[in-house]
C-alpha cells in the first residue's frame, strides 16, 4: 500500500507573525533578522521577496534591494509560542509527526481512512482559525514529493502529486528542486549540461554513481519520484548553539571571549530546559573575507553547565590562530544525551 504523506510549511513564518502582531505592517515589505548593517535576513514577507530579498542575505544587501522595507528584530520566543499551537494541531491528527524546523513538518497519515486532501484542508483551516496565519501543504506518497508539492504554489498553497503524474510532472523542474542535490552537486551537473529533472532522468544510473558514489542511486531514484525515507518521529536536535555577527570586525580574543561567555550561558539555559548534556564543543568563525572555519573538541565526559562550556570554549579559542579579522563567531555543543536522574526509594 502506498503511503500518504503531508508536508506542511508556514508561509514566511517570522514575518507573518510580526504582521499579525502589528497589522500596520500588512502589505509592506517586512524583513526579520539582524537590525544592523552586519546582520543577516532570517526571513521576509512576500512583498520583500519581490525585490529579490532572500533568507541569509546580508542586511546591507537587503537594504540596497529594498530601501523602503521595515526591519524587525528576531523574537524567537514569540515564534516558538505560535509554533507550539500549530504543532498541537498536527498531533491531534496523528502521532507520526516529523518536525523539520519551528515551522515545517511531515505527517504520515497512511493509517487514517480519511482522504489526505481533506486532512490537509482541515490543517490549513485550523491553523488559520487558531493563529490567523496561512500554511502551505503538499500531499503525496513519499517525503520528497510531498515537500515539493507544498512549495508548488505558495503562499497558502495546496498541491497533491499522485503516482500517475510522475515522472512527467517533475521534468520541467530545475535539478535544484531534487532533494539531496546541494549547490556543489547542482554545479557539477550543470557543467555537463544537466539543468532540468528531465535531463537528469536521461542520465544512466552508472554515470550518477560515478559522479556521486552510492548517493548517485538515490539521485537516480528521486528523478523517478522514488523516496523510501520513513517518517522519523524521534528526530532529535543534534546540537545547541548560538552565533552572532560582530558589529566591528576584530582579531582581539578578549573581545571574542565576551561573546563566548554570553553564548555559554544561553546554551546552558537551553540544555537545562531540555534536560540534556553534551560532550562535543565547536567554535565557528567567519572571517572578514567571508570564509568559514570551525574547530571542535570532543571530551571524554558530558557537560551541561555554563562554567564547563565556557572553559572548554576558551581552550578551543586559545588554539585558533586568527590570521585575519573575523566578522562572526558562534559556539555550539553536540553529541547530546538526555540526563538520567535516579529516583531514590522512600523505603
Amino acid at each position: 500500500m502506498d503511503r500518504k504523506i503531508i508536508h506542511v510549511d508556514m508561509d514566511a513564518f517570522f514575518a507573518s507573525v510580526e504582521i499579525m502582531d502589528n497589522p500596520r505592517l500588512k502589505g509592506k515589505p517586512v524583513i526579520v533578522g539582524g537590525t544592523t548593517e552586519r546582520g543577516v535576513v532570517a526571513t521576509c514577507s512576500y512583498e520583500a521577496r519581490e525585490f529579490g530579498v532572500r533568507s541569509a542575505m546580508p542586511i546591507y544587501m537587503a537594504k540596497a534591494k529594498c530601501p523602503e522595507a521595515v526591519f524587525m528584530p528576531v523574537r524567537y520566543g514569540r515564534y516558538k509560542e505560535i509554533s507550539n499551537k500549530i504543532f498541537s494541531i498536527f498531533h491531534k491528527i496523528t502521532d507520526l509527526v516529523e518536525p523539520l524546523s519551528i515551522d515545517e513538518a511531515y505527517l504520515d497519515i497512511t493509517h487514517l481512512e480519511k482522504d489526505p486532501v481533506e486532512i490537509a484542508v482541515f490543517i490549513k483551516q485550523e491553523v488559520k482559525r487558531q493563529t490567523g496565519l496561512t500554511i502551505s501543504a503538499g500531499v503525496s506518497y513519499n517525503k520528497f514529493l510531498a515537500k515539493l508539492a507544498s512549495d508548488w504554489n505558495k503562499p497558502d498553497g495546496l498541491k497533491i502529486i499522485e503516482k500517475h503524474m510522475v515522472p512527467e510532472i517533475l521534468f520541467p523542474l530545475s535539478i535544484s528542486k531534487v532533494y539531496g542535490l546541494g549547490q556543489k552537486s547542482v554545479k557539477k551537473l550543470n557543467d555537463i549540461g544537466v539543468f532540468t529533472v528531465k535531463e537528469l532522468y536521461g542520465l544512466p544510473k552508472e554515470l550518477l554513481i560515478e559522479f556521486f558514489g552510492k548517493f548517485g542511486v538515490e539521485i537516480y531514484e528521486r528523478a523517478r519520484g522514488i523516496d523510501g525515507r520513513e517518517i522519523n518521529i524521534d528526530r532529535e536536535r543534534k546540537s545547541i548553539g548560538r552565533e552572532t555577527t560582530l558589529r566591528v570586525d576584530t582579531d582581539i580574543k578578549d573581545d571574542l571571549k565576551l561573546y563566548l561567555n554570553d553564548f555559554s550561558e544561553s546554551i546552558a539555559d537551553t540544555m537545562r530546559n531540555k534536560n540534556v548534556s553534551g560532550k562535543s564543543i565547536t567554535i565557528k568563525i567567519k572571517t572578514s573575507s567571508f570564509v568559514n572555519h570551525t574547530k571542535s573538541k570532543t571530551l571524554n565526559h558530558y557537560i551541561y553547565n555554563k562554567e564547563d562550556i565556557y572553559e572548554e570554549a576558551l581552550n578551543i579559542l586559545d588554539e585558533i590562530e586568527l590570521m585575519e579579522k573575523i566578522r562572526l563567531i558562534g559556539l555550539s555543543i553536540s553529541s547530546l544525551r538526555e540526563n538520567k536522574t535516579e529516583q531514590i526509594s522512600m523505603f
